[in-house]
């Protein structure tokens, strides 16, 4: 029984750590949908340079002549 106790008190301290941590950035009203969700526009990366094609030999520039 003292086990069950020392649990709930040790999950309680710990929980009170974590929220007077966090202040007042912690929303707890849970999933939002529609227009109150706050949607942030994904950063977009430049393109890569394309790879060369695989079926073809890479030749040097010197054997050219």
């Amino acid at each position: 029984m003292w086990k069950i106790a020392l649990g709930f008190v040790a999950f309680a301290a710990l929980a009170l750590f974590v929220i007077f941590k966090a202040g007042d950035k912690v929303d707890m009203s849970g999933e939002k949908h529609g227009a109150e969700a706050i949607h942030a526009p994904e950063e977009t990366k430049p393109a890569a340079a394309p790879a060369p094609a695989a079926d073809t030999p890479a030749v040097p520039a010197s054997a050219n002549k």
